[in-house]
């Protein structure tokens, strides 16, 4: 201690010399540092507000700051230290800043105080167990100055403890004893302090951890009629009371769910256990758990509807608003809080979203958004999930998703739209086609006007729409003059449904022409007479100055018809026709009534009268005596190769037929007809032969015509690819050379193939044409020379360097070939094989001509992924 002691004040006096010395030198603006000050017994009030500035030595500045080793307590902008904040004893140092003032060159200065150590008076302290864990600093006494807290705690029996004790598993009344220590601090006692601190546990009553119950009352209370609620609690203590709807007595834990629920129906319900706390005990509440249990009921929306307010016209669509109505089916929802989830499907717009409202006597109302409906079509509104917002989801509803359609009609439009009518007769209907491309498939009521040479005024028509086209009837009530009619649609209105009907206004027009009805005064039928089955000619007479007509007429007596049309064109007020053969099957006199006259050019037509002619129809000789026939298509059979020969006989190809085949007429396999002519110019009954043309078809291939060339393939191993190799024949052009089966193939050479039927000995008249490749070799199989050189010197002899037969092996084979300086000579392929010794690149040879000497080439396969070859030649001229 003397030795300090000297030392301390050899220091202090040093210390006041130099600052003396300093002082005259400069300014001491933070004043001086001060000696230790000692707060040995810091519970004292009046160190709650100890002033550091007044500590300060020399004439300090004011108006500085203050930092220091501890915040604790410290007041930095007045310098005030409260010393009971500190939270253990020790020394503490402190720093004043002065303010920045002209000529200080010394702003700082350190107060040093050192703080005794304090441990506190100690109490006894009850806790319930309840609470798990229990501050031993709390149990000290808290109407003096709580403890430094750098001490140690240690029990009765010497074991050190954390400040922080577990107490909750303490399941019986205890104390327990501590004691606690904090270090000495030599500068105010060169000994510890120490207290005791007793804590008594005391155990809480526990009522256990409630089990909640979520349950369907519909459905799932079968098995809860005698329902022990003790059951629903972990870790109670016995002998509590429960309290609660159909508890009965303090003794009772049991209930019936399904009585419950059909008595009460769907709701939550609360039964609270209680446990009381140890008697003349405060220290620990009574405890008590409630078991809730929820009961829900299930809901059928089965047979549940949404209907949607209302189908609208596309003129309605900026103003209209929507609303739809869910209405409960047979089974009764109850009133309350729903979440409705909804879609939206349609044109242009979709989408889904949920609403929250009330089901109020069986019904839902809510609005929809108009912004879903911007467009005409079909919209379809799904109800896609109801749900009761205090529902916890125990009850599987009965749901399926239904929906309604909303529709927003377009507005009928002829815009575009055209009128057109085929000219009429008069006093005829007529048909207005209507070709409408914005008008939908539905249907119509149109007003229209007649105006031109006939006039009617707000007439009205329906009409179907179909792929945008329509037609209404004009009825010939309006239609009596012959001339120009003008058709005007003015108004079109949509009556596809009852509501809403839809009108728009039109305006569209169409020319209508009504034509004059054909003169039949002068008509007459002149008819000669003819051999049976002969065409019989009708001339008719006194057209006048029709151009295109269509007659109906009626045969009797000989031979009788129904009422048979024909039309032809007119020339010069005449026309003529054939009686069909079939209606002429009698001979004798037979009379023509001609009927009813038609202008097919307008389709105007009038009845005739007393226009008839009579005339003859004469026999006819046998049929001939024939007999089946058969050639071969290559043959090229025509008529004049049947039989029987002769001009008297001539050839059909129908028993009705009229006109003869020409002789050069090439036979098919189909029947024939062949009648005589009599003297008399009558011509007999056909008599049918079949006649078969025989045809053998040309080969198929079944193999690919590849080979490898250096098998040396022949025409018959080509024959052998076929369906018919033993009778197949080859030829080098379609119409060319036969060739024998030893004949060596040529690559990419093409062959024309021929079959012959051994039955019907008929050659097939079509060919197979067949390209030949002969580079498919298996290079396992063969192998190729590289010659190590050349003589490129004309004569003959060994001219150019080839790789021979490489192009069966690597038909896709590239060759680069390079001078010793590396410049490229020549690049082949398979169609360019030889180098002759010229150059035909760039290497800056004069005159293109290689000169002796070794040349490196580079050979590349393309094939099987076999790497290049490299080797060298030799050129000599």
């Amino acid at each position: 201690m003397a030795k300090n002691y000297i030392s301390y004040h050899c220091f202090v006096l040093f210390f006041i010399f130099f600052t003396l010395i300093s002082s005259k030198l400069t300014a001491q603006c933070a004043g001086d540092d001060n000696t230790n000050e000692l707060i040995c017994d810091v519970s004292n009030p009046i160190y709650q507000s100890v002033n550091l500035f007044s500590l300060l030595g020399g004439s300090p500045v004011p108006g500085g700051t203050w930092t220091g080793s501890s915040k604790q307590g410290l007041d930095a902008v007045n310098g005030i230290l409260n010393a009971q904040l500190i939270l253990g004893g020790g020394t503490y140092y402190y720093t004043y800043t002065a303010p920045a003032t002209s000529g200080c060159t010394d702003n700082k200065a350190v107060v040093t105080i050192t703080i005794g150590a304090y441990v506190g008076v100690g109490s006894e302290a009850t806790v319930c167990n309840k609470n798990r864990t229990f501050n031993l600093f709390t149990a000290f006494d808290s109407k003096v100055m709580g403890p430094h807290v750098n001490g140690t705690f240690k029990t009765d029996k010497g074991e050190p403890v954390e400040s922080s004790i577990t107490i909750d598993q303490y399941k019986t009344k205890t104390t327990l004893n501590f004691i606690y220590t904090v270090p000495a601090v030599l500068e105010c006692s060169p000994d510890e302090k120490s207290t005791n601190v007793q804590v008594t546990i005391y155990i809480a009553p526990e009522a256990g951890e409630p089990q909640h119950l979520e349950l369907c009352g519909t459905t799932d209370l079968a098995a809860y009629t005698d329902l022990n609620l003790n059951d629903r609690l972990t870790g109670e203590d016995p002998d509590g009371t429960w309290t609660g709807i159909g508890i009965t007595s303090p003794t009772d834990h049991t209930i019936n769910l399904q009585e419950l629920f059909d008595a009460n129906g769907p709701g939550e319900y609360s039964y609270t256990y209680t446990v009381l706390a140890v008697p003349n005990s405060f220290i620990c509440p009574d405890d008590n758990a409630t078991v809730k249990i929820l009961l829900e009921k299930r809901l059928d929306f089965t047979g549940s509807k949404i209907a949607v307010s209302k189908d609208i016209c596309e003129s309605e669509i900026a103003t209209a608003t929507y609303s739809a109505k869910i209405t409960q089916g047979p089974d009764s929802i109850p009133n309350g809080v729903y979440d409705v989830s909804f879609s939206v499907v349609g044109p242009g717009a979709s989408g889904s979203e949920t609403i929250r409202g009330n089901f109020a006597n069986g019904e839902f109302n809510f609005p929809i958004r108009s912004s879903y409906f911007k467009q005409v079509g079909q919209y379809t509104i799904t109800v896609t999930r109801i749900v009761s917002t205090s529902s916890k989801g125990k009850c599987v509803n009965i749901f399926s998703p239904f929906s309604t359609i909303l529709t927003i009609y377009p507005l009928p439009r002829l815009t575009n739209a055209t009128l057109s009518a085929l000219p009429i007769c008069q006093n005829d209907d007529a048909t207005i086609q209507v070709t409408a491309p914005q008008l939908l498939d539905g249907n119509y009521r149109i007003s229209y006007n007649v105006n031109g040479d006939n006039l009617a005024l707000g007439e009205t028509a329906e009409m179907q729409s179909v792929g945008g086209k329509a037609s209404f009837i004009v009825p010939k009530s309006l239609n009596t003059r012959s001339g120009l009619s003008v058709i005007s649609i003015y108004s079109i209105t949509d009556i596809t449904n009852p509501s809403p009907q839809c009108s728009n206004t039109a305006n569209v027009a169409g020319n209508l022409n009504i034509n004059p009805l054909p003169n039949a005064v002068t008509v007459m039928a002149k008819v000669n007479d003819f051999c049976l089955n002969a065409p019989v000619t009708v001339a008719v007479s006194g057209l006048g100055s029709l151009t295109n007509a269509s007659i109906s007429y009626a045969l009797s007596e000989s031979n009788s018809s129904s009422v048979q049309t024909i039309a032809k064109a007119v020339t010069n007020g005449k026309l003529d026709f054939i009686i069909p053969a079939e209606l002429l099957l009698n001979t004798g006199t037979t009379k023509i009534t001609l009927l009813n006259l038609t202008n097919t050019v307008t389709n105007c037509d009038v009845d005739l009268i007393n226009v008839t002619d009579d005339f003859v129809i004469n026999p006819i000789p046998p049929a001939p005596t024939v007999t089946d026939q058969q050639f071969c298509k290559v043959d090229e059979a025509s008529i004049a190769n049947l039989e029987p020969k002769g001009a008297q006989y001539k050839w059909y190809n129908s028993a009705t037929a009229t006109t003869p085949l020409a002789v050069d007429y090439v036979l098919k396999t189909e029947d024939y007809f062949v009648r005589e002519t009599s003297a008399a110019g009558c011509t007999s009954e056909p008599a049918k032969i079949s006649v078969i043309i025989n045809d053998t078809p040309a080969p198929e291939m079944t193999e690919t015509p590849d080979f490898c060339g250096l098998a040396n393939p022949k025409i018959s191993d080509l024959s052998s690819k076929t369906n018919v190799p033993t009778t197949v024949a080859w030829y080098d052009a379609a119409d060319g050379n036969l060739l024998p089966s030893t004949t060596l193939l040529v690559h990419n050479a093409t062959y024309y193939g021929y079959d012959l039927n051994e039955v019907t000995r008929c050659l097939s008249e079509s060919y197979r044409e067949v390209k030949v490749s002969l580079q498919d070799c298996e290079v396992a199989q063969y192998e190729f020379f590289i010659p190590d050189g050349f003589s490129p010197n004309g004569d003959g002899v060994n001219d150019s360097f080839v790789i021979k037969d490489i192009e069966f092996l690597y038909p896709n084979y590239t060759l680069e070939i390079y001078n010793r300086y590396g410049n490229g000579m020549y690049k082949g392929d398979n169609s360019k094989p030889a180098w002759d010794g010229k150059n035909y690149e760039k290497s800056g040879i004069a005159g293109g001509i290689a000169p002796n000497g070794v040349y490196f080439y580079v050979l590349h396969f393309n094939k099987d992924n076999k790497p290049p070859k490299q080797g060298r030649l030799y050129l000599n001229r």
